[in-house]
């Protein structure tokens, strides 16, 4: 007769900072989606004077997001002048919630690091 496993305890969750999402978390990136979330749609110089970038930086970042499927560019015309606006699509509100809930939980885990260690030298 074999013997049997010994009961072994559950891995530990993976670390939250595993979840971040690399195309989401780029700092101008999650301001982006963060600025996109906040309305409808936006104009592309709005979001641009918004976050103090260039056009050149901007369009980078939105070719990015944009190629992931976070959000859509759409060209149109106002009057006879071009312009450009932004929105979020579904998968980037749900990309959005998921980075700020990977956060959360960071923040969490080093609250309680903190209180844990509240009697010697803590992170603040």
């Amino acid at each position: 007769m074999a013997d049997s496993p010994l009961p072994t305890e559950p891995p530990p969750p993976p670390h939250p900072a595993l979840a971040l999402d690399d195309v989401v978390h780029q700092r101008v990136r999650l301001a982006i989606l963060t600025v996109l979330s906040e309305t409808q749609e936006c104009r592309f110089s709005t979001l641009r004077d918004e976050l103090s970038l260039t056009d050149g930086n901007l369009n980078r970042h939105l070719r990015v997001l944009e190629q992931a499927g976070l959000l859509r560019v759409i060209k149109a015309y106002d009057g006879r002048r071009p312009s450009t606006w932004l929105r979020l699509t579904r998968q980037g509100r749900a990309a959005l919630r998921a980075e700020v809930a990977a956060l959360e939980q960071l923040v969490a885990r080093l609250r309680a690091a903190n209180a844990d260690h509240a009697d010697g030298d803590s992170v603040t």
